[in-house]
This record gives structure tokens, C-alpha cells and sequence, in this order.
């Protein structure tokens, strides 16, 4: 008897076990796997991925990427990897980047994508994370920040290794010229640029603008562009500014151009370098009238239908009813309101312009967008280029606002320069970016010293 009841409760603690067996399987299945977020698509030399307290995986093709990934490349070596947002980054030679955090999923307002290039560098072409959201996507260094606002780029670590590269460059240096007409600064609210094929982007602080593209402004929005020969424009909310035609040398600004539209809304103007050494090159036009220039400081306002309000507090206007040859001065402290069928004074400012700040008020800081100084290419520091897009470098001192074409470089001392040349280990980079058709056959050319004729700059 004694036998068979040790013989049950044995049954019962091992039915037990099992019950609790089957619960730890339940549950575990029950939890969500970590999804990777993104994988190798090529890979070339000795490369790892390694998490943390986990053991290095090579980097091939097909290879799984998870947040907190430590990727690794060695001499010679390089991979590209692509992002489950569609961002992709070709990992360079002797390179060390770590996916510090990355949160995607279709539609979110919470998508993130912070990454650390500890030495090295990259090639990037970023994809839905920056494009929806300017300020969540960042790549920090121990020299700088780089605020990514859906771009295509460079990012380099250099030491010694970046300037050793230029001297094998028999090309003389060019120009690390700004190509935006304008930037913004004073954002606030929601502002785009739609460039000429009707492509929309959302512009932050050091946004650019260029020739052909209009600006839209959103409910209760403003900003203020900062154009290259120091006109200023402040924009009102519900706006649609364009930029028609601009040209500025600063050696010679008599033979600039700056022709813009109003198309809808409110503007205070200020022109600058340009208009003064040759007023006659300046234009605004609008849907009732358009608008000279005498060295000028001038409010407009469009935004009842079919009639503008124009007013000057700076020197004086001309203003030409469309479809007619007669103009009206305006000297400092008058205004007009042209429609269709007539024209008639008014003595003070739009009420609208109560809202808006004079773009002369408005601190700019010019360095941040368009300042230049020496750097030579074989400086330590950090080297960003821009193909496309806008990206922001912050030290712990200073911040510079990069646009296409645009190389940037921050320096271990804080410094955040333009450089006045395009580096020539940038302008001539051999290895292949993160949207190569043939990576292998760029990396093989390279090698050989041979720059494949179709490869992006």
C-alpha cells in the first residue's frame, strides 16, 4: 500500500513538471521574436556583425542585422547593407559602426534610426525614416553629431589615411561651392519645398532652396530665407513662394539675377548684394503687378483673390499693374493695392504683416550657411559630403548646415568649417555606393585604380 501512494505522488509531481513544462513553451511562443532590421547585401574581404555578449558573425550576403549590431570591416574590405526602411550604407575599409537604436514600421510617427561610426566612414543613401521625420534619424562621431534629413552622403573619420589618399589624386581640387540660391531658418510650423517635377520635402532650420523650386507654407507657419547675396525674405503662413531665377558671384554681383514670385500669401523683403549693385536685376512679380527695386525693404500681401497689397519700408518700389506699361513709385512709408480693374493707395502695412517679423530683425547666422574656410585634406576630423538632401553638423560648439554638392568638416577642437575645396579623397572615392548596380566590379576597378564612369559622386 505504502509502495503504490509513493508511486501516485510521484505521478503527480511529474504531471506537475510537465504542466509547467508546457506553460514555459506556451509562453515562449507566445512571445514576439526580435525581427531583424536589415540584412547584407554584399560583402567583400573580412567583415563581422557582432551584438552584444554575442559571438561575431561574418558578414556575407543574406546575413540578418539586429539593433545593436556591432559591423566591422578590415583592410580592404567593405560591405552594403540595407535597412528594413530602405535606408542602404556601404560599410567602408577599416570601418566601425555600431546600429545604436532603430525603431521602423510603416506609418509610425515613432520611427528612429540612430547609428555611431566609431572610425571609418560610410556611404549612405537613407530611406523612410529621415524622409518622413527630419529629426529622427542621427549618425554620431566623437567629434560631431550629423542630423540626417533625408540624404544622400558621405560621413569619413579621418586621420592620417584621408589626406595619403589626395596625394595619389593627379586632379586639382574644386570649388566646395554652395548651390541653394537660399536656405531657411526661423522655422516654425510645417514648411515644404516642391521642386519643378512636383517633389515634395519637408524643410527644418538650414534647409535648401533652389532655383525653380517653391516654397509652401503651412497654417500658422513662418520662416525666414536667407538668400547668398544677403536678401532676406520672411515668409507669413499659408504661402507659396518661388524662386525663379537665381545667380550671385560674389566677385561680381552686378551680373547676378534675383527674380521670385508670389504666388499666394504674405512676404517682407529685404534685398541685399544684388539689388544693391544693380537694382535693374531684381524682380518680384505677383498675379496683379510686379515689383522693382531701389535698394528696398518692402512688405506684399496675396492672399485675398485677385488682389495684392504692396508697401515699402526701406527706400523705394516700382510697381507695374500687369498688362500695363505705367509704373507707381512708392517712397518708404506708402503703399498700393493693385486689382484687376484698378489701383488705389493705402497708408499702412496689411494687418497680416502684424504677424510676421521684418526679415532684417530676424538674427541669421551666415557662417552656419554659407561660411568658408581653409581645411586640408589631410586634417583629423570629421568630413561629411552631400549628394543630395540636407544634413546638420553639430559640435559641442558650433553647428553647419550642409546642401547639395556641399562638403562640410568638424574638427576635434569643435570647429564646424565649410572648407573652401572639395577634398580630393571625396571627390574621387573608389568605393562603391550602397545603390551600385555591380559593387564587385566598382571595388575590383578600384583596386586597379580605374573610377567606373557611371559612379555617383
Amino acid at each position: 500500500m505504502q509502495a503504490l501512494k509513493i508511486i501516485a505522488n510521484y505521478a503527480v509531481i511529474a504531471g506537475t513538471f510537465t504542466l509547467f513544462g508546457l506553460i514555459d513553451v506556451a509562453r515562449a511562443q507566445s512571445q514576439p521574436a526580435t525581427l531583424p532590421v536589415g540584412e547584407v547585401e554584399f560583402a567583400r574581404g573580412a567583415g563581422f556583425a557582432q551584438g552584444a555578449n554575442q559571438t561575431p558573425r561574418t558578414l556575407g550576403k543574406g546575413l540578418a542585422l539586429n539593433e545593436g549590431d556591432r559591423l566591422t570591416t578590415s583592410d580592404g574590405a567593405a560591405a552594403i547593407i540595407k535597412l528594413a526602411d530602405g535606408t542602404r550604407m556601404t560599410v567602408r575599409p577599416n570601418s566601425e559602426i555600431v546600429i545604436q537604436q532603430y525603431q521602423f514600421k510603416e506609418n509610425a510617427t515613432d520611427n528612429s534610426m540612430v547609428m555611431s561610426l566609431l572610425r571609418g566612414g560610410m556611404r549612405a543613401i537613407t530611406g523612410l525614416i529621415s524622409k518622413n521625420s527630419p529629426e529622427a534619424a542621427k549618425l554620431r562621431t566623437s567629434t560631431a553629431t550629423i542630423g540626417i534629413r533625408g540624404t544622400d552622403f558621405d560621413a569619413r573619420i579621418c586621420l592620417k589615411d584621408c589626406g595619403t589618399e589626395s596625394t595619389k589624386v593627379t586632379e586639382k581640387s574644386v570649388a566646395n561651392s554652395v548651390q541653394a540660391s537660399a536656405k531657411l531658418v526661423g522655422v516654425q510650423g510645417e514648411i515644404n519645398a516642391v521642386d519643378g517635377a512636383g517633389s515634395r520635402r519637408r524643410l527644418v532650420d538650414g534647409g535648401s532652396i533652389y532655383p525653380g523650386e517653391t516654397v509652401e507654407t503651412g497654417s500658422l507657419a513662418k520662416g525666414v530665407l536667407a538668400f547668398r547675396d544677403d536678401s532676406r525674405l520672411t515668409l507669413g503662413a499659408q504661402t507659396r513662394f518661388r524662386v525663379d531665377n537665381f545667380v550671385y558671384d560674389e566677385k561680381n554681383p552686378s551680373e547676378g539675377r534675383f527674380l521670385v514670385s508670389l504666388l499666394r500669401g504674405s512676404v517682407r523683403a529685404l534685398t541685399g548684394l544684388i539689388g544693391k549693385a544693380n537694382t535693374k536685376n531684381v524682380g518680384f512679380a505677383t498675379s496683379t503687378a510686379t515689383v522693382g527695386i531701389r535698394g528696398t525693404g518692402l512688405d506684399m500681401d496675396c492672399a485675398s483673390e485677385g488682389s495684392c497689397s504692396f508697401f515699402t519700408w526701406l527706400g523705394a518700389i516700382e510697381v507695374t499693374q500687369n498688362g500695363q506699361t505705367a509704373l507707381q513709385v512708392l517712397q518708404a512709408g506708402n503703399g498700393l493695392i493693385v486689382t484687376p480693374t484698378g489701383i488705389r493707395p493705402m497708408s499702412a502695412p496689411a494687418p497680416v504683416m502684424q504677424d510676421i517679423p521684418r526679415p532684417d530683425l530676424v538674427p541669421v547666422n551666415t557662417k552656419q550657411l554659407f561660411g568658408e574656410a581653409a581645411v586640408k585634406d589631410d586634417e583629423p576630423g570629421l568630413f561629411v559630403f552631400v549628394r543630395d538632401g540636407h544634413i546638420e553638423v553639430t559640435t559641442n560648439r558650433e553647428t553647419i548646415h550642409l546642401g547639395k554638392g556641399e562638403t562640410g568638416f568638424a574638427g576635434d577642437n569643435g570647429d564646424a568649417i565649410r572648407p573652401l575645396l572639395k577634398p580630393l579623397f571625396i571627390e574621387f572615392d573608389k568605393i562603391p555606393m550602397p545603390n551600385s548596380k555591380n559593387p564587385l566590379l566598382v571595388s575590383v576597378l578600384g583596386d586597379s585604380g580605374v573610377r567606373s564612369s557611371n559612379q555617383c559622386k
